[in-house]
């Protein structure tokens, strides 16, 4: 693995990532981001792009990079600002990011893979495969909404994304560096915490602590509340999903209800959606057992 800048170490701040057996670590500069990507499976086997969100970085698919699923390679960049990632040279914006994402992709010589996204990484990739299908085979989205909502679908669930979003557009930076912040955030958003004691919420808390990363997550949000989300509400998503699409979705979710995800309101070919009683927001890690075998089903279902 290339050497982290020297800088980047601190009393509070990892300077280098959370031990996974087995995984290959990279750095590559796409679009003027320096990408740090974990890789782990044979480096000729089916791409399977493994895409994050907040509050977490590439650790949050831990289980599938220790324990690839056979001819499967699994790359899980940190987008840009998070983790181990530089920052992006650009305002947050989702269309800005998803053309970073592209451009790695295109430096890692990837024409067509599996697509998975959590979180924000679940958003950014929606935007991929409407933006470019031609390079997907199938895309396994986790506990986020889908594009497509009216007012009649969004608007009942506004209040959840008004009791955290606007502090962490607002006062992200401090919240990250300095409070207690993103422990209280797991502590809300688990379900089962079996995968979750305290390295595990050391291992994203503490990297948010570095003022690059913690820039990223506000930027996130500001973006969000500021520009995308008032763009949506006057111009509706029309594009229409031809690439497979399986949503996975913790129904204890506090965050984001999984109605919004609802198959009924998708405007795509091939889209259902599975919801998981018991499981809150952070399903890579409550449920990895689940997501390995609906990712391989997605792998058969598209192969050849």
């Amino acid at each position: 693995m290339q050497q982290q800048d020297s800088g980047a170490n601190t009393a509070h701040v990892p300077s280098d990532p959370p031990e996974i057996p087995g995984v290959r670590r990279s750095f590559v500069t796409a679009r003027g981001v320096r990408f740090h990507v974990t890789e782990a499976g044979p480096a000729d086997g089916r791409p399977v792009l493994a895409l994050h969100g907040w509050p977490q970085h590439h650790y949050a698919y831990r289980h599938l990079l220790a324990d690839p699923p056979d001819g499967l390679r699994i790359i899980a960049p940190d987008l840009p600002g998070y983790g181990w990632s530089g920052p992006a040279p650009h305002r947050w914006a989702k269309e800005d990011v998803a053309s970073d994402v592209f451009a790695l992709l295109d430096e890692l010589g990837l024409d067509r893979v599996l697509l998975v996204g959590h979180d924000w990484g679940g958003y950014i990739g929606h935007l991929m495969v409407l933006r470019a299908p031609e390079r997907f085979d199938g895309f396994l989205v986790l506990n986020i909404a889908h594009p497509w909502q009216s007012p009649r679908t969004f608007l009942p669930h506004l209040w959840r994304f008004m009791v955290y979003q606007p502090p962490v557009a607002a006062f992200g930076t401090y919240l990250h560096q300095h409070t207690r912040f993103l422990e209280l955030i797991f502590d809300k958003g688990v379900a089962d915490n079996a995968e979750f004691g305290p390295e595990v919420v050391r291992a994203y808390a503490d990297r948010f602590r570095d003022p690059v990363c913690a820039r990223a997550a506000t930027d996130t949000y500001r973006t969000f509340l500021l520009r995308e989300l008032p763009r949506g509400s006057r111009h509706g998503e029309t594009r229409r999903a031809t690439v497979p699409i399986r949503a996975l979705f913790g129904v204890d979710d506090g965050a984001v209800h999984y109605s919004l995800a609802a198959a009924e309101t998708a405007n795509a070919d091939d889209y259902k959606l599975e919801r998981v009683p018991n499981c809150g927001h952070f399903i890579t890690e409550e449920r990895p057992l689940l997501i390995r075998a609906r990712l391989l089903a997605l792998a058969a279902d598209t192969a050849g």
